[in-house]
């Protein structure tokens, strides 16, 4: 079913634009076709481009036109309009990877702009160094894939002369963006490997999440239990259960492994071995409190976990100027939590770990994603490595929570060791 947005579209005349016919192709496509949303992003943005009005796509005008944001919404804790820019750009790759491999264009949507850019295919490019066409052809050519609907019919041999340089002149702009931004697409991507490159070489690293205790079952109630042996009914915990937060984590760890073509071992923390700890990289996903491998290894130095009164916070042991002793989360509502990301020494001297620990399981989860963006990724790395060294640390994220979803993990403060 068309949407609402699509239907509008189709009463505007962009008829013979090579662009508006191409996003036609890959809306239609098995990529977009099940995404209503992605397909209005898209033909706005599209249709912005055409018409030369690019303020009309800024994250405020996609938020209120596509996605139905109130005007002057705040846009800096309403995540939706780059959340589904980064799948749109997704969703395009796999298109121009797939069926869209011989489209003369491509679409790119830049990262930090969602006003695309339309650029010619490789196969294109290398189709055009070897083709032997008339100056007339070449400004054909020129006008159905680059100027749309706004096309100048020059006719003689003059004309067609400075056509067919007009040609050269764009091709090697374009050549020259594509080339940009394939860099800015490849920068963040080698960030992510220097961050995780100990863990993707040699033996699969030891992947191991928090297993929270609960007393009860499901049909007579369950309620949390202490992961510590204080609990007074021992015999009745279940460990059977996890937080969502570690589930995503895990989730996204395994997507970037797939793509790197790496592998690890998944275990829950009471089923860890100390002989498998010992010989093993490790990734710790969740509370310290509910991890029990955590407890017996090197351990976090310089922000640590807290529960004070009913109150979960994260103690700051050497606090800089104007930085709190302790961090603090809100009970009711939960608008905000905390989380550490942390680079430490493994057991043995040529191991490492990586810990990822909340104070709930949202904030894990956002560490975790911090982790696996290439922009956030690449603001870590500049912090920690030296020398083409990346040097172990503790990074404390401050998280903001709406509707039960962490959003805009915030580096606050970090120690390097």
């Amino acid at each position: 079913m068309k949407t609402l947005l699509e239907q509008n579209w189709e009463t505007i005349d962009f008829e013979g634009d090579a662009r508006w016919e191409l996003v036609q192709r890959v809306i239609g496509s098995p990529h977009l076709i099940g995404s209503a949303r992605l397909r209005d992003f898209l033909l706005h943005v599209t249709a912005s481009a055409i018409r030369g009005t690019p303020e009309d796509a800024t994250e405020q005008q996609i938020g209120i036109r596509v996605f139905q944001r109130s005007p002057g919404y705040n846009s800096s804790e309403d995540s939706i309009v780059r959340s589904h820019a980064r799948l749109l750009r997704l969703k395009l790759s796999a298109y121009f990877s797939a069926e869209g491999a011989s489209e003369p264009l491509i679409i790119e949507i830049p990262k930090g702009h969602y006003l695309p850019v339309f650029l010619p295919s490789k196969r294109a490019a290398e189709d055009s160094t070897h083709a032997d066409l008339a100056p007339t052809d070449v400004e054909e050519a020129k006008d159905a894939a680059v100027s749309g609907p706004a096309r100048m019919h020059r006719t003689g041999r003059q004309w067609g002369w400075l056509a067919l340089g007009g040609v050269g002149l764009a091709l090697l702009l374009c050549l020259s963006l594509g080339a940009v931004f394939q860099w800015q697409k490849q920068a963040p991507t080698k960030s992510l490997r220097q961050l995780w490159g100990p863990f993707l070489a040699g033996d699969p690293p030891l992947v191991i999440y928090s297993n929270a205790l609960f007393v009860g079952n499901a049909k007579s109630g369950m309620r949390y239990a202490a992961n510590d042996g204080s609990d007074e009914q021992p015999a009745g915990l279940v460990d059977s259960y996890t937080g969502v937060g570690e589930l995503i984590s895990v989730h996204e760890l395994t997507k970037m492994f797939d793509h790197q073509h790496a592998e690890f071992v998944l275990k829950r923390s009471p089923l860890v071995t100390w002989d498998e700890a010992r010989s093993r990289n490790l990734i710790f996903i969740g509370s310290v409190a509910e991890n029990a491998s955590l407890k017996v290894l090197p351990s976090m130095q310089e922000f640590t976990l807290t529960a004070t009164a009913g109150a979960a916070g994260i103690v700051n042991h050497h606090p800089k100027r104007g930085e709190p002793q302790v961090y603090l989360r809100p009970e009711h509502p939960l608008t905000k939590d905390y989380a550490v990301i942390a680079l430490l020494p493994g057991v043995q001297p040529e191991n490492r770990m990586l810990v990822f620990s909340g104070l709930t399981t949202l904030g894990t989860q956002a560490a975790m994603e911090y982790a696996l963006d290439p922009d956030t990724a690449a603001e870590l790395l500049r912090q920690v490595n030296f020398k083409k060294q990346i040097h172990n640390f503790e990074a404390l994220l401050e998280v903001n929570i709406r509707g039960g979803v962490p959003l805009q993990p915030r580096l606050v403060s970090i120690r390097v060791h």
